[in-house]
């Protein structure tokens, strides 16, 4: 299946939503996290989400999370 441009950005909106919901759930925020702009205008593949970058607290946050869910198992 082929997805228009639209449907491609729409999807890679609900992405983000869905990966910022999650990271919200376990106290992680990217400030920058969003579609990829460049590769949203692009016609090959679906576009990019882009993780942004973010402080040593938010880093270490994540490796946390990350380690515990890891230790879980």
């Amino acid at each position: 299946m082929v997805l228009t441009p639209n449907e491609r950005v729409q999807a890679a909106e609900e992405a983000v939503v869905q990966l910022k919901t999650a990271l919200d759930g376990v106290g992680v925020v990217f400030p920058s996290l969003g579609v990829d702009q460049v590769s949203a205008a692009g016609t090959y593949g679906l576009p990019l989400v882009d993780l942004g970058r973010c402080n040593l607290d938010t880093a270490l946050r994540l490796a946390a999370v990350l380690h515990e869910r890891e230790s879980a198992r």
